[in-house]
């Protein structure tokens, strides 16, 4: 019997990119699951999902229309549910910057109701999605999502005697995701030209299959507080270009409202309650509620060095531009070739 035998799952945000790969790994590999949920706002996108998973083949998959903005709806949708992943965010950092409270009601306001639907309808286990852009926030989707993070951690002071635990996955650029730099350079390649916000410029970066890959390891892991971060490697962003077109001619347009030149995802400051758990890092509780030793035995773990942070710039793991490329056939595009300039 696998983790997630006889499960109920709601995953919000669920017709969104990480959304859609989760679901295609639980379908793929848990397939004694009792009940997966897709809860989002666009109908189009659930009846989308819904031709490419039936019920005739799947008949545990479930759509559930709800924005996380409403309260009482997600509650509807959490009712027999055991286990929630909390993916749904607005996460586009300009459009954040012109439309901030909107980014406020999804991001804070949403997480809070996930946690108040959490406590209130039984659930077990919450893993929520976070961002690298959380971590010293300059752009205000970073600072809803520092704020969220902060919401699910606290939210284990809250849960009573209830067999509830909070955690947090922070990672970085998803490779391939909407919105997302490489699908960007791909549709412009064929003009030639490659727009590049700062020639600096550096991510880190992970694979839909990883990030995915990480939220199980964490929902079988966790013990509640934690905010969970992945060793992955960095990517400059001229590198990516030249991966993607060569020939085409790199355009300095100039950074973009709320981007940084390096990201991070975990600060100096968060170094002191920073430990080392071998494939992750994890960011824990300044007063967990559970036996600190026992934890650190449990994983091996050891405390990193004070100072320590994890910046994309100051990586020790780079990609090169065939990295790059042979990333993009395996998690982007299988027919991927260079050189396609019209």
């Amino acid at each position: 019997m696998s983790i997630l035998a006889a499960k109920n799952i709601l995953i919000t945000g669920g017709t969104g990119s990480f959304g859609k790969a989760f679901v295609k790994k639980i379908i793929e590999d848990y397939p004694d699951v009792n009940k997966l949920i897709v809860y989002s706002r666009d109908e189009l996108k659930q009846y989308e999902m819904a031709q490419e998973f039936p019920d005739s083949k799947y008949p545990f998959m479930r759509y559930f229309i709800g924005d996380v903005r409403n309260g009482e709806r997600l509650k509807r949708a959490c009712e027999d549910v055991n286990i929630i992943i909390h993916a749904a965010a607005l996460k586009h950092v300009p459009i954040a910057e012109y439309n901030p409270m909107e980014c406020i009601m999804t991001n804070i306001m949403g997480a809070e109701n996930v946690i108040n639907a959490a406590i209130s309808c039984g659930i077990n286990d919450v893993i929520a999605l976070s961002t690298d852009k959380a971590a010293a926030p300059i752009n205000l989707y970073g600072a809803t999502k520092l704020c969220s993070d902060k919401l699910f951690v606290a939210a284990n002071n809250v849960r009573g005697k209830r067999s509830l635990k909070f955690s947090v996955v922070r990672y970085g650029n998803v490779m391939g995701s909407r919105g997302s730099v490489i699908p960007f350079f791909l549709s412009r390649r064929h003009t030639g030209v490659l727009p590049i916000t700062d020639e600096r410029m550096t991510r880190f970066n992970i694979s839909l299959e990883d990030g995915v890959n990480m939220v199980l390891w964490a929902l079988q892991n966790h013990w509640g507080g934690e905010i969970f971060v992945p060793k992955i490697p960095s990517y400059r962003i001229t590198d990516v270009a030249e991966a993607i077109c060569p020939d085409c001619k790199k355009e300095v347009v100039g950074i973009r409202p709320g981007e940084k030149i390096h990201e991070e995802m975990i600060t100096v400051a968060d170094s002191f309650s920073t430990f080392d758990l071998g494939q992750y890092y994890a960011i824990l509780p300044q007063q967990p509620l559970w036996d600190l030793t026992s934890y650190l035995a449990r994983f091996g773990a050891e405390r990193v060095p004070q100072g320590f942070n994890n910046n994309s710039g100051e990586n020790t793991e780079w990609l090169s531009v065939e990295d790059i490329r042979a990333l993009i056939v395996k998690h982007v595009d299988a027919e991927f070739k260079i050189n396609e300039v019209a």
